[in-house]
């Protein structure tokens, strides 16, 4: 009997040191790319850049597929034993719990887990569940930074902060950049009597073809949080910009952006001093714009749920908006998520499968974002209480949504959906604020269609309700079923009538082909409200020419690495 109980144990704790040691592995393996995006921004290697975080979003499941590969031969016949793995789970708690991202650690582990049992739901007894804790809130460890004074030299001190660390700027550009930043400071913090110290992280932060500085300037009486962004031209490194902003910097933390490279020790910390600096934003979206985004699904996950326990006697239901032919989308009011269902089957019009619309997710999930486009999430295996659904939002999903969502007694398991930020559908959205906000968020609309373009994304369905308007008032899409490349695009030419009854003829005159694209139609798509037409066209009238696709797809051709700058002309320092 004690041999058994002694083999069991050592079966146990052979497994629990397998688990942590392949999130230690994961961990590491994280570290190494990330830490390699210095060098490509040192080097101007974008393409390798892109490639390393491609990599890294796929790095997490990789390491769960090995992991539970390895438990295979570690624990062989007994893989699914419940019992066994109630013991695993206690003990690996009490292995992980004094480490600073033991949150880290117990989602790996209930990553691993759920996949092996094909949990539906929560299993309480193998999985760690903690809806009424905050992830951080035991951490007190300050994250590593550094404080320069301003008040005696400020040019001095920004050129200080600037060469630590060395990120490439050569004497003329520190020299210039320092006395730009300094005077920045000095003016928006002119009211408060001049700026004391800025407060920066030691680890810079890298994305796409620029480093920033991260930290808060430090006035008599007020603090202001900061970004200091340098970029890589042909020319060399140069400080570019200094964003002071708690809006503009939230932008550049959220859910529309690709995820930041920064070789962090531990994450909790960071996520504590980023909290501090913007309290406004959730948790969960700091996990996932610093790439982890695994833990940034277990804390929305947390928060949700959370919410939702205490909803009272508000109801999930269908979320506001034209429905769309590929979508069932639901949301309960007072929480900002949405929940999209693939239906399973689409309308006449839409020419695409089930797995087509997966596939456009997916590609969207590993392309560079550019700040217009919303992160989606994908969940499978959700549970609900039945008696939380508005009954027809209920009957909707039920019928159009059968493969993917079901009834279970008291319960609703959705089995797959994806996950996004809610934002206000723009065609609703014109309808509702007065006219100079109405014309200000169609003009970002035509900046987002030339965002994702120069990104090298063409949204397919131009309509206004497949963009929506962010708290802070930008255009983004969110309907990827239609999203393709540009440089894939048979852009042409509209060719003219050969008679009036062609002119005026509700179908085309001319062969379309799967692929073609005519930009002089679009305005047909954009359903602008009445007397905005003038307004856009003045500034956006390119997207209506062909000649203005095709120089672009020869540039993207030529360059597919193209810049988007992620922030406003007024916080450059050129």
């Amino acid at each position: 009997m004690n041999a058994t109980s002694d083999r069991r144990s050592a079966t146990i704790d052979g497994a629990v040191a397998l688990l942590v040691d392949a999130f230690d592995d994961y961990n590491a393996r994280f570290s190494d790319i990330t830490r390699r995006a210095e060098r490509h921004f040192l080097r101007r290697d974008w393409r390798r850049q892109q490639r390393d975080a491609r990599a890294r979003i796929d790095l997490y499941d990789d390491c769960i597929a090995e992991t539970i590969g390895r438990l295979e031969g570690v624990l062989a016949e007994r893989l699914l034993s419940r019992p066994l793995w109630l013991d695993i789970h206690e003990r690996y708690a009490e292995r992980v719990e004094d480490r600073l991202d033991a949150e880290l650690y117990k989602t790996f582990f209930n990553t691993v887990n759920r996949r092996l049992f094909k949990t539906r739901g929560v299993d309480a007894g193998v999985e760690f569940v903690a809806l009424d804790i905050e992830p951080t809130a035991h951490i007190t460890r300050p994250v590593d930074r550094r404080i320069y004074g301003l008040t005696d030299d400020a040019v001095d001190a920004c050129r200080r902060l600037l060469s630590d660390p060395d990120l490439g700027l050569d004497e003329q550009a520190l020299d210039a950049g320092a006395r730009r930043l300094a005077a920045r400071l000095a003016a928006t913090f002119e009211a408060d009597g001049g700026p004391l110290a800025i407060e920066l992280l030691t680890v810079p932060f890298f994305r796409d073809r620029r480093a920033y500085r991260v930290g808060r300037v430090l006035g008599d009486s007020t603090w202001r949080p900061c970004m200091i962004a340098l970029d890589h031209p042909e020319a060399g490194v140069r400080v570019d910009a200094v964003l002071l902003d708690r809006t503009a910097v939230s932008i550049l933390f959220g859910f529309t952006y690709s995820y930041f490279h920064a070789d962090l020790p531990t994450v909790g910390d960071a996520i504590v001093f980023l909290r501090m600096l913007l309290p406004d934003k959730p948790v969960d979206e700091l996990y996932t714009v610093l790439g982890r985004a695994k833990q940034g699904k277990t804390e929305r996950y947390r928060r949700f749920f959370r919410h939702l326990a205490s909803a009272g006697d508000e109801r999930i239901v269908e979320a506001e908006g034209k429905r769309g032919m590929v979508m069932v989308v639901f949301t309960l009011p007072s929480y900002p998520l949405v929940f999209k269902v693939v239906r399973d089957h689409f309308a006449p019009g839409k020419k695409i499968g089930r797995e087509h619309v997966l596939a456009q997710y997916r590609f969207v999930f590993h392309h560079d974002r550019v700040g217009r486009l919303i992160d989606a999430q994908e969940y499978r295996h959700l549970v609900f209480e039945r008696s939380q659904f508005d009954p027809e939002t209920l009957e909707e999903l039920l019928n159009e949504c059968s493969r993917a969502v079901e009834v279970r007694g008291d319960t609703v398991l959705v089995r797959h959906c994806f996950v996004q930020r809610r934002v206000r559908p723009l065609d609703l959205y014109v309808r509702e604020v007065p006219a100079e906000r109405v014309e200000a968020a169609l003009l970002d609309y035509g900046r987002a269609i030339r965002d994702l373009a120069r990104s090298n994304l063409f949204p397919g369905d131009l309509f206004l309700k497949n963009f929506g308007v962010t708290r802070s008032g930008r255009a983004v899409f969110y309907d990827y079923d239609e999203v393709s490349r540009v440089t894939d695009l048979n852009v042409r030419r509209v060719p003219p009538a050969r008679s009036e009854e062609e002119e005026f003829s509700d179908h085309p005159w001319y062969p379309v082909a799967p692929g073609d694209v005519f930009p002089e139609q679009f305005p047909r798509f954009l359903d602008l409200p009445a007397g905005y037409r003038t307004a856009f066209d003045n500034a956006h009238g390119e997207l209506f020419d062909p000649a203005w696709w095709m120089r672009l797809q020869r540039r993207l051709i030529e360059r597919p690495d193209a810049d988007v700058r992620p922030y406003p002309l007024e916080a450059r320092l050129l």
